[in-house]
């Protein structure tokens, strides 16, 4: 257990700091969470759909770098190099913060139609696809086979936390979500955190190829 909680963190961390970001998803599960209507339904979908990608990309990248330590490297140093991007945007977007509000307004929304709208801002989002298949699934990936489970669960439980806290505290949480200092400390979080991460990726594709 010394070895997984270690692993846990590392995927809770890694995946708090990709989907803790203003968009069209976080400002939809809100506003659900506003209106009180099929938040369950909707919170359920957008943490299942993030858990299924984050395994499948851990499991497909695990098999495609099985017998390819060299691409394994290549891909934790562009790992890496894409953590310390995304951990400096975060940082300017820490100088010129901007709250996530979302309307109460609007039409009802049946279940069918909350949920297809909730699958259209998460799977037609192809950053989604960057995030947890490619990034998320190749860190993962390069994890001991016998913790891969331990990260998949630290980055699903991340999903739920947020997602749980969009929807179910929006009533709560959204004046603090609509506060630009808020999300200015929040993303200078992210960017230490991003760049804690990629020290951490670029220090195994070292030892890795020592």
């Amino acid at each position: 257990m010394s070895a997984a909680g270690p692993v846990f963190l590392q995927g809770l961390a890694l995946s708090l700091g990709l989907i803790v970001a203003i968009g069209a998803q976080n400002a939809f599960v809100l506003r659900q969470g506003l209106r009180r209507e099929h938040v369950g339904s909707v919170v359920v979908f957008c943490a299942v759909a993030d858990a299924v990608l984050i395994a499948a990309g851990v499991l497909g990248m695990a098999r495609a770098l099985a017998d390819s330590p060299g691409i394994a490297r290549a891909l934790a140093v562009a790992g890496a190099t894409f953590l310390l991007a995304y951990g400096w945007r975060a940082l300017r977007r820490a100088r010129r913060p901007q709250p996530l509000t979302a309307t109460e307004g609007g039409a009802a929304l049946s279940r069918m139609a909350a949920l297809a709208q909730a699958a259209a801002f998460t799977l037609l989002n192809p950053h989604v696809y960057l995030d947890t298949v490619l990034l998320v699934g190749s860190i993962g990936a390069q994890q001991p086979a016998a913790l891969r489970g331990w990260f998949v669960a630290g980055a699903s439980t991340a999903s739920v936390l947020w997602f749980g806290l969009l929807g179910f505290g929006a009533r709560w949480m959204a004046p603090w979500f609509a506060r630009p200092k808020a999300w200015q400390m929040l993303d200078a979080l992210i960017g230490v955190t991003m760049w804690v991460l990629a020290a951490l990726l670029l220090r195994h594709a070292l030892t890795a190829g020592a």
